[in-house]
């Protein structure tokens, strides 16, 4: 098997166009069979995509296979937290029970990406307060094609349209709860588990349209080595300081980088280069919380009495 560098560079790029998400999924999953990393898939399937948007579908689906192993390869799944107020612990209404029958949710989620094409959800629900007096939270997941889900589509955004977006009412519907604590264990390891994967796709992509365009060697140089140090990333605690402000330097360097790329999308196929003109917010959606998580990381460190800048 070639090295995930040596794919992007010289596999044969398929330059036939996604008609819809699904058609990309397909691609994605024929592209990174071989691959067993999350990261990896997810830059093999950026690589594969036709447009930033189904990049991002790759970065997401491998960014919840990271989170919960175990999913089957073929299945998609989406991650179900955000309410009307929000997808902070507190703004979390939803509830997960137990009753006779079984584990069920009650409640609505407002905004659910790729949700009408999900098989599964990873819903972040509530199941009582503890001692503290904090809200606990519990992930589980639940079967869309079942009578208590009902899936709402919403309007598309003004960018990567062809990803959808979802309201999803659950009304006393069938779960299987995870193992572990909604919030520490799903909630916050995933918002860095899908800003690594999302930015992995995406410079996958970035690969493919520089190789379309002929675009600068030393470009393509920066590309896999932000690539080497995104797949030199320690995951394996998400929530520990180190992988946030590593992985902010990332999201710096390729904000540079994209800055310097400017001149030379006037090589790239005009459709390609308008729909990234159209689709580049989808990389900066999250910034300013992702700054702020940066910001806590820091705090984190320097709080430490080993801590010195000398």
């Amino acid at each position: 098997m070639k090295s995930v560098f040596d794919h992007v560079l010289t596999a044969p790029i398929d330059e036939a166009p996604l008609g819809s998400a699904a058609q990309a999924w397909s691609r994605h999953l024929i592209r990174t069979r071989e691959f067993d990393s999350s990261l990896d898939a997810a830059i093999v399937g950026g690589f594969g995509a036709d447009r930033l948007g189904y990049a991002f579908l790759s970065g997401y689906q491998e960014a919840i296979r990271a989170l919960v192993p175990g999913l089957a390869a073929a299945e998609m799944v989406a991650v179900s937290a955000t309410e009307a107020g929000g997808a902070h612990p507190s703004a979390i209404e939803t509830v997960l029970v137990e009753t006779a029958d079984g584990w069920k949710v009650r409640g609505t989620k407002t905004f659910t990406t790729l949700a009408a094409l999900a098989r599964r959800l990873v819903v972040i629900a509530g199941t009582g307060v503890d001692a503290s007096g904090r809200r606990s939270l519990r992930a589980a997941l639940v079967t869309v094609d079942q009578a208590g889900v009902t899936v709402t589509d919403r309007p598309p955004l003004s960018f990567a349209p062809e990803i959808g977006h979802a309201t999803v009412t659950f009304d006393d519907a069938a779960a299987e709860p995870l193992p572990g604590d909604g919030y520490a264990d799903f909630l916050k390891p995933f918002r860095t588990i899908e800003d690594a994967h999302v930015l992995a796709a995406a410079l996958g992509w970035f690969v493919r349209v520089g190789r379309l365009a002929g675009w600068a060697r030393s470009t393509q140089q920066r590309l896999l080595a932000s690539l080497a140090a995104l797949r030199g990333l320690e995951l394996s605690d998400p929530t520990a300081p180190g992988p946030h402000i590593a992985l902010g330097g990332l999201f710096e360097e390729v904000d540079r980088l994209s800055v310097e790329l400017e001149g030379q999308w006037a090589l790239v196929d005009p459709v390609v280069r308008e729909r990234w003109e159209r689709d580049r917010p989808l990389l900066t959606t999250a910034g300013r919380v992702r700054a702020q998580r940066l910001e806590t990381a820091w705090r984190s460190v320097r709080d430490r009495p080993e801590y010195s800048q000398k």
